[in-house]
Order: C-alpha cells, then sequence, then structure tokens
C-alpha cells in the first residue's frame, strides 16, 4: 500500500509539472536569426531574442543571465546589441568575409551552453549543437556562395531530473533562420529533415523544427566586383587601342 501511495504521488508530481510548464512555457522563447549579405562577402548577423512573459516571471534571474551572456558573446565578436526591452535584445554581428560569417556565427553558439535555462527546481532546457558552413564557387563575372546550417534542436524540450521529456519541444520556442541577399536566394531540399522555406524576394525564411535535426541549405548568385573590374579594364585597353590604331591588337594585319 505505501509502494503504491508513492507511486501515485510521483505520477501527481510529474502531471502537476506537465501542466505548469504548458501553462507558463507555451510559446516561451521567440528566436529569429537573420544573415543579411550586403555584398558578395560582407554583411551582418541579425539576431532577434525575445522571453515571453511567461518564462521571465517564471525564473526572471536566470532569463535576465541568460540575456546577459548573449550580450557578453556578441561584444567578444566586435557586435554590438540593442535592449528592446527587459525581455527582448537585437544582436548584431558584423562580418567581412565569407569566413569570417562562418567563424562567427559558429563560435558564437556553439561553445556556450545559450539554453541553460532552469524554468523549476528539477526541470531545464537543455543545450543545442549547430554547424555553419559557407561555400564559394567563382565562375569569372558571378560568384555562387553556398550556405549550409545544420542544427539540432531534438533536445530542445522540458526534461525532467530523471531525463524524461514533459512537454514538447514545439510548445516552448519559436526558432527561425532568415536569409537575406540582393540576389533570390533559393532553397535547397535534401530529405525529409529539412525545414519547411518560405520564399520572398531576396529572402528566404525557414521555421525550424523543435525536437529535429534541421538541415538548411541556400543557393544564390552575386555579381564578381573582382570579375567585372578586370572586365571592364580589358574593355578599355582594346577601345584604346582601337580609336590609336584602328584594330584590335589580335587582329591579322594585311
Amino acid at each position: 500500500m505505501f509502494q503504491l501511495l508513492s507511486h501515485l504521488a510521483r505520477v501527481f508530481r510529474v502531471l502537476v509539472v506537465v501542466i505548469l510548464t504548458s501553462t507558463l512555457l507555451s510559446g516561451c522563447l521567440k528566436y529569429d536569426l537573420g544573415i543579411n549579405f550586403k555584398g558578395v562577402n560582407h554583411g551582418e548577423i541579425v539576431q532577434h531574442v525575445r522571453l515571453e512573459e511567461q518564462l521571465t516571471s517564471f525564473n526572471d534571474s536566470q532569463a535576465k543571465a541568460w540575456l546577459n551572456s548573449l550580450e557578453r558573446r556578441t561584444k567578444s565578436l566586435q557586435g554590438r546589441t540593442k535592449r528592446v526591452s527587459d525581455r527582448e535584445v537585437t544582436v548584431t554581428i558584423p562580418f567581412n568575409t565569407t569566413k569570417e560569417l562562418e567563424t562567427k556565427l559558429n563560435s558564437f553558439f556553439n561553445p556556450v551552453k545559450t539554453t541553460n535555462l532552469q524554468p523549476v527546481e528539477g526541470v531545464n532546457i537543455p543545450t543545442f549543437a549547430s554547424q555553419f558552413k559557407v561555400y564559394q564557387s567563382n565562375f569569372l563575372l558571378f560568384i555562387r556562395n553556398k550556405l549550409s546550417y545544420e542544427v539540432d534542436l531534438r533536445s530542445l524540450g522540458v526534461l525532467s531530473s530523471s531525463g524524461n521529456i514533459v512537454l514538447s519541444p514545439d510548445s516552448i520556442a519559436d526558432l527561425s533562420l532568415i536569409i537575406n541577399s540582393p540576389s533570390q536566394p533559393k532553397p535547397i531540399t535534401r530529405g525529409s529533415q529539412s525545414a519547411v522555406a518560405e520564399t520572398s524576394p531576396h529572402q528566404v525564411v525557414w521555421h525550424l523544427k523543435p525536437g529535429e535535426i534541421n538541415r538548411v541549405e541556400t543557393g544564390f548568385w552575386l555579381p564578381s566586383p573582382l570579375g567585372i573590374g578586370t572586365l571592364i579594364i580589358v574593355v578599355l585597353v582594346l577601345g584604346g587601342f582601337y580609336l590609336k590604331y584602328q584594330r584590335l591588337p589580335f587582329s591579322v594585319t594585311k
């Protein structure tokens, strides 16, 4: 009888946790990660993070500590932050090369636990791993950029102290990846674990799926300043040569 009552008490505690967390943590995190290309190689990483009132009122000190950690990491990467409110922050990190973009984005997420929040005693939101890569192909007058992003969100759920999921991940977080480019970025779909993409002129948006491994790929073309500049110089030289000699340097003289 004692063991039965003890088991029922444990079940009741789990049910209480589920009810509380589903009520207080529903949609508690809104995270938009944007990569804005202003040219072939340079641009900005822009992140907009909003913690809903349910989360900050549930554990205000840890929510603020997490936002403060975002600010510290941003500063270490020569970025800047703007506090919209006590629960909302905008992060901007510039990059001047695609290699710098890759390094800064991976450095921002991977070394530091970004989701080390503990809403209630014995319950936490675990961290997640991500990997971002940039591939460039030079075609003289144009450069093709291919972006590849993989993020493991399987652990993004509320867990009990025993490690069991007590709240579905998709009820906690709303996560988006946004790519802006001077030309139209086109999503590349590979397999069932690719996030769903929405496209518009100069932009593609993925709504990432919490609780899954998300694989995102996109490609877009941009004019090559070096290639175009070289072509203009060649045309000017040939034009000047023709005006002076009334022929092109590679033409056959009679």
